[in-house]
């Protein structure tokens, strides 16, 4: 039987930090540095239609904006105006850079 994903309580951007952490119901917690979450955008501009999802090394990515979409998912607005990329919660919480989760993924 699939086991189902942890849900996030909170998402918070903080600025300063130049990050976004998500606070888990099950107690986890990850954070996520800004040019990291920016450089796994699943959208298909960034990730063309390749299966294989490609990290993309930027640099320098601000975030001016973080939307929920439903119950399942968060899309960031970026200072370059980049928008269409929607992270699912499962997506998010297999991305945690986090040593318990395996580190970054790249």
């Amino acid at each position: 039987m699939n086991q189902a994903a942890p849900e996030p309580i909170e998402i918070r951007h903080e600025r300063a930090a130049r990050r976004v952490v998500v606070a888990w119901e099950d107690g986890h917690q990850s954070i996520f540095p800004l040019d990291y979450l920016r450089s796994w955008c699943p959208c298909a501009t960034c990730q063309g239609h390749d299966p294989v999802t490609r990290y993309l090394g930027l640099t320098g990515q601000e975030l001016v904006h973080l939307d929920g979409v439903g119950n399942y998912a968060v899309a960031f607005t970026w200072q370059d105006g980049h928008s269409t990329g929607i992270y699912s919660f499962r997506l998010l919480r297999r991305l945690c850079p986090c040593d318990a989760c395996g580190g970054e993924k790249r």
